[in-house]
């Protein structure tokens, strides 16, 4: 917020903070403040956490997603952008159904009978290299240390953006939304080529820092 004020004097930036699972406040707080645009990024990611506090998972990611749309509905915002995971694609963990939930919710959300005039369009995200979330900072500081390096499975696969990927993956699929003049059905994802095999990953980031596996 503060680079946005320094950036862009004009800027009129409010502060809230809340739960998505508060529907009344996030119905207030929608109501008053009146956007044009809602980017939900709220959401328990964290695979293992989630997988073993399913409800907080199901109370979180698809609960509080239907309130903030609900709400975005009832209030007339413009469009409004789930942030959801490549994870949601054929879920094998607890955020993932979660998430592909959330995504249900919102599709239905957008049918012409439901939707009010607020556009709903729904972004899947890869890993963000360098996020608080990303494997990466986890195998630079475990390499840093002289290792080990440590995988879940190393067998695992994953996809990966970086930051200006999934900032401009956000703001088409707004456009998308913002343009359409009539009923879109949208899932918006990236294309990031052939997934990365999380052990070959950590073989080149040890190489690379002039070390040797093993």
């Amino acid at each position: 917020t503060l680079n946005l004020v320094r950036g862009h004097g004009h800027t009129n930036c409010g502060h809230h903070i809340c739960s998505v699972t508060d529907r009344r406040r996030i119905d207030r707080i929608i109501g008053t403040e009146k956007p044009d645009f809602i980017f939900h990024a709220a959401a328990l990611k964290h695979v293992d956490l989630v997988e073993a506090n399913p409800e907080e998972g199901v109370l979180v990611n698809v609960f509080g997603t239907r309130n903030v749309a609900d709400a975005a509905k009832r209030h007339g915002v413009g469009v409004f952008v789930l942030v959801s995971t490549d994870k949601a694609v054929a879920p094998s963990s607890v955020m993932g159904a979660c998430k592909r939930a959330a995504e249900g919710y919102v599709r239905m959300a957008n049918m012409p009978s439901e939707n009010h005039g607020t556009r709903f369009v729904t972004v899947r995200f890869g890993n963000v290299l360098g996020s608080s979330g990303s494997v990466v900072p986890a195998f630079e500081k475990q390499i840093s240390r002289g290792g080990p390096v440590t995988l879940t499975d190393p067998a695992v696969e994953r996809y990966f953006m970086t930051a200006d990927e999934a900032r401009m993956l956000i703001m088409h699929a707004t456009l998308i939304a913002t343009k359409a003049d009539r009923f879109e059905d949208r899932i918006c994802v990236l294309d990031m080529g052939e997934p990365v095999l999380i052990s070959e990953l950590a073989r080149q980031m040890i190489l690379l820092s002039g070390k040797r596996p093993g």
